[in-house]
């Protein structure tokens, strides 16, 4: 038997690598997504084959990342519960995507997943395979009860490792577990479980700070950073051309110095539950900000609102795993009808984790200066006049209602 396993190199896809090796009798063929993961990368081969693969893959879709799963995502303002900005649930269809591929390259038998029985990741890896290759089965340890029986806690995945002779970062001081791409790095479990503990406190500063820094250790000097944006995809950073990689990469960087993008919530998970994790997006804040205050420049606005009672469900869709469905294409199409004219410059300054819009300007801007005055209108396509009428016709439905319940009560 031969299997395609997602590995990271991480507590738990190094357990499982062994695990499946004995339990299945099985070749393993490793594969790990170069998604932006940086130092966490390195060895890994070494430890691959130390673990019992047969053969390791390490693919740079880091580009396909960038182009083809974060600026869509950015570009519909898609944002889960007002908070998180998707970061690992959008790098969750890509790594399935490329699995399926080698499984196909490779003759495999079965794909499998480290992802837990309690999370979100088994669907979108599921749900991924299920769109792209319905007929190849897809292998869960996590909800085998056998695996679960071995290894009820990470205190024993820790220990395995140790008497396996298999490094991990994770310890029983650092217990917690993290998620890095090109986008953010998440982090979730171990004393991030009490919904109580301060992540943000300086005396944490070890634990949470990989991408950015804490806003009080941010420098005392705002900085600026002027976007440009083509059709809804920013194009250019202070001026210079940039491919979707290199504007994340620049972004990120620049964002991590001020302390932008971190967020700690309790969010709910679509299998059920609610969970607690700890996100940096410095690169990410950054877009969403600026593209935000792009459209307002540009979007037309009943465009806009219809495009924003759609979010949450676009959302959701990444969230849940459904990227590869014809409801999500569906209203990518929208999307990108919608962002024709989102096209032009903001101006953003950064400072001690803020975000702060100070400028934006577009050859199709829809603000006229001229209409909006408070000074007599030389355009004359505005008559304070005509409002009257507005009024008493948006008036006369709460004046009927009135006349028959009766006055309303504040």
């Amino acid at each position: 038997m031969k299997i395609v396993l997602a590995y990271s190199g991480g507590l738990d896809t190094s357990v499982i690598l062994s695990w499946l090796k004995e339990e299945y009798e099985a070749e393993i063929i490793a594969f790990c997504a170069n998604i932006g993961q940086a130092e966490e990368l390195h060895g890994l081969p070494k430890k691959a084959r130390k673990t019992g693969a047969s053969k390791l893959y390490i693919d740079d879709l880091q580009e396909e990342f960038a182009r083809d799963f974060i600026f869509p995502i950015l570009q519909a303002g898609a944002v889960y519960e007002n908070q998180y900005l998707l970061g690992t649930s959008i790098a969750r269809p890509l790594i399935a995507k490329r699995m399926v591929e080698i499984a196909r390259k490779e003759k495999a038998d079965a794909i499998a997943h480290g992802a837990t029985g309690k999370g979100n990741d088994q669907v979108r890896f599921e749900l991924t395979a299920a769109a792209l290759a319905p007929r190849l089965p897809v292998i869960a340890p996590w909800r085998d009860a056998s695996f679960r029986e071995q290894f009820p806690g990470r205190a024993e995945m820790i220990a395995y490792c140790e008497q396996k002779g298999i490094p991990v970062q994770a310890t029983a001081r650092k217990p917690y577990s993290m998620d890095r791409n090109l986008l953010h790095i998440s982090y979730e479990a171990g004393m991030l479980e009490d919904p109580w503990y301060d992540s943000s406190h300086p005396r944490n500063r070890e634990y949470f700070t990989t991408l950015s820094v804490l806003p009080e250790d941010a420098p005392n000097q705002a900085e600026y950073v002027e976007l440009e944006f083509a059709k809804g995809n920013c194009r250019a950073v202070n001026g210079r051309k940039m491919t979707p990689l290199e504007v994340m990469k620049t972004l990120n960087k620049l964002g991590g110095r001020h302390g932008v993008g971190r967020v700690d919530l309790v969010e709910n998970r679509f299998v059920g539950m609610k969970s607690r994790g700890v996100y940096e997006t410095p690169g990410g804040a950054i877009l969403h900000a600026g593209h935000r205050h792009m459209e307002s420049l540009t979007m037309d606005r009943e465009v806009m609102h219809l495009r924003d009672s759609l979010v949450p469900r676009y959302a959701e869709l990444v969230y849940y795993g459904f990227w590869f469905s014809p409801e999500r294409f569906a209203l990518q199409a929208l999307v990108t009808e919608s962002q024709k004219n989102v096209t032009g410059t903001v101006r953003l300054k950064l400072y001690k984790g803020g975000i702060y819009v100070a400028g934006r300007k577009s050859p199709f801007s829809l603000y006229n200066p001229h209409i909006a005055t408070m000074e007599a209108d030389p355009a004359r396509a505005y008559d304070q006049s005509d409002a009257t009428g507005f009024i008493r016709l948006n008036a006369l439905r709460l004046k009927v209602a009135a006349g028959v319940h009766g006055p309303l009560k504040g």
